[in-house]
């Protein structure tokens, strides 16, 4: 016959057995934790050093540095606006009697997925210009609207100007074509460089009126990640008439360009 003790030592065992049993199940069975919510707006941030400003391929700054930054708010369902300023020269490099040497853009839109890996991007966009200008100057503020379509990492992209177009006048209609791919080659470096992407693109700017002045420009370049900083480089060029583009201090702003820069997104 068992002693006393060995029963209670049975029972004990026994349990613990089931109590760490049951743990075990519970802790087996409990469902996970829900993914937090998708929020309703997100906004982002973004501040960056550029060795010049150079946009659809002409250099905006006489070759200078320039300091960039802007603002970004979206909501889940694919509504977006934002805010983006850039110090600019070619407004008094090529008229003297104008003071204007910031660019400050305003913009929104609405991006939406399709099927296929395609998603597309609606939205309008003010590029504005304070300053003074002398009397009878056109001036170069440009009300734009456009519309994108993407496909995994290549994007076309068609804007098309509601007013006269970057100070040149009677040339509302004017439009600009372009193709651009962001394609990764690497995902990750090492623990403080991320993924290296590379850039391509190619653009045609046409403006009403003023065929003179009509070009294609191109760009390639690639970009990474150290410590959380985009650090870049890029080439571009043109086919723009030399006259068209020389300031008078005899740069050609459609020459070709290198353009690097440290970028910082938040």
């Amino acid at each position: 016959m068992p002693s006393q003790t060995r029963l209670r030592s049975t029972a004990a065992a026994l349990a613990a057995s089931a109590l760490f049993s049951g743990a075990a199940l519970a802790q087996t069975a409990a469902p996970a934790a829900p993914a937090a919510p998708e929020p309703d707006f997100t906004f982002t941030g973004n501040v960056g050093l550029y060795s010049q400003y150079v946009f659809r391929g002409i250099a905006q700054t006489n070759e200078k540095p320039a300091l960039q930054g802007g603002f970004d708010l979206a909501h889940k369902s694919g509504l977006y606006a934002g805010t983006w300023a850039s110090n600019v020269s070619w407004i008094s490099d090529a008229a003297p009697d104008a003071s204007a040497s910031l660019e400050w853009d305003f913009y929104g839109g609405y991006k939406f997925a399709l099927p296929a890996d395609f998603s597309a991007d609606l939205g309008v966009l003010y590029y504005w210009y304070p300053g003074t200008y002398p009397s009878g100057f056109v001036k170069p503020n440009t009300f734009e609207g456009y519309a994108a379509l993407t496909w995994k990492f290549l994007t076309l992209k068609y804007s098309y100007s509601f007013d006269d177009t970057f100070g040149f006048a009677d040339s509302k209609g004017s439009d600009y074509l372009e193709l651009n791919a962001s394609y990764d080659i690497v995902d990750k470096v090492s623990d403080s460089i991320g993924k290296v992407t590379l850039l391509g693109h190619y653009g045609k700017q046409r403006y009403k009126n003023n065929g003179f002045y009509d070009y294609a420009d191109w760009k390639v370049g690639a970009s990474t990640e150290i410590v959380g900083v985009t650090v870049g480089l890029f080439v571009t060029g043109t086919d723009a008439e030399t006259a068209a583009y020389t300031n008078r201090f005899g740069k050609n702003l459609g020459d070709t360009q290198f353009v690097g820069y440290v970028q910082k997104t938040f």
